[in-house]
C-alpha cells in the first residue's frame, strides 16, 4: 500500500478500515462499493464507479447498500478532505479538517465480494454521506448538484455504536440514523490549496494539503464573504 495525501475515488485506491469483525486490526480496502451479490468482474468493473458514496438517509432501503448498513459498517480514519468551491467561472479546491488536528473518522460500508471465476476475494467500501454543514454549503456550492452534501463524520462518542450497534429492529435501525447527520461548523477548519485537477494538479503529494492562495479568490476582500 502507498502513502495516500490526495486521490480520488474513481482510482479506486487501497485503503485501511476498521470492521467490526477486527476493530483493532485494520484491513485492506478498495474504494468502490462492491455487493457480494455482483455476478462477475465485468458488472464489478461498472458498479464500483456508482457505489464510492452511500448516502446515510437512504442506505438502509437501496439495494445495493442495505445489507451491509445492518450488518457490515466500518470505521475509516483520514486527516482531512477535499472539495471544490466554484467562482465566477472556476473552481478554487478547499482541505477540510478538524479544528483540533486530530484525525476524522468517516463512517462507511463494507463488503467482500468473491469473483466465480478465478476464486479471489476483493473487500471494498463506500463513504457514508450526510446533508452538509454551513461550512460545506458555501464550500461545496456546484451549481449541477442538489444541495450540499459532506462525509459521515463520525463524533468520538458515537464510534463504536456505528461499528459494533446490531441491527435487527426498527429501532436498532433508528438509532444507527441518527447518528447520520452534518458534523459541528465549529469544529472544522478549511483553506484553500495547489490546484488537485488539469494540467497543474499537485496529485498525491504531501504538499497537497498546504494552504495556498489565490488572488483572484480572496474570501476576505469578496463582499460574498466565504468564512
Amino acid at each position: 500500500m502507498k502513502d495516500l495525501h490526495h486521490t480520488t475515488g474513481f482510482d479506486h485506491p487501497a485503503v485501511l478500515i476498521y470492521t467490526k469483525d477486527q476493530p483493532h486490526d485494520p484491513v485492506v480496502a478498495r474504494w468502490g462499493f462492491v455487493p457480494e451479490s455482483t455476478k462477475d468482474k465485468d458488472k464489478q468493473l461498472q458498479v464500483w464507479n456508482k457505489t464510492l458514496n452511500a448516502r446515510g438517509e437512504d442506505m438502509f432501503e437501496t439495494w445495493s447498500f442495505k445489507y451491509s448498513a445492518r450488518a457490515k459498517r466500518c470505521l475509516i480514519c483520514i486527516d482531512g478532505v477535499f472539495e471544490h468551491y466554484h467562482f465566477k467561472g472556476k473552481t478554487y479546491p478547499y482541505y477540510i479538517h478538524r479544528s483540533d488536528g486530530e484525525p476524522m473518522t468517516l463512517g462507511g460500508l463494507w463488503s467482500e465480494w468473491a469473483d466465480k471465476e478465478t476464486g479471489q476475494k476483493l473487500t471494498t467500501f463506500s463513504i457514508v454521506t450526510a446533508r452538509g454543514n454551513d461550512l460545506l454549503a458555501r464550500i461545496h456550492n456546484n451549481p449541477k448538484l442538489e444541495g450540499p452534501r459532506m462525509p459521515l463524520i463520525l463524533p468520538d462518542d458515537a464510534i463504536d455504536a456505528w461499528l459494533t450497534e446490531n441491527v435487527e429492529s426498527d429501532a436498532e435501525k433508528e438509532k444507527i440514523l441518527s447518528l447520520v447527520k452534518p458534523y459541528p461548523e465549529a469544529e472544522l477548519k478549511a483553506h484553500t490549496v495547489r490546484r488537485l485537477r488539469g494540467k497543474e494538479a499537485v496529485g498525491n503529494d504531501p504538499i497537497s494539503d498546504q494552504e495556498v492562495r489565490y488572488p483572484e479568490h480572496d474570501p476576505t476582500h469578496d463582499q460574498r464573504t466565504l468564512f
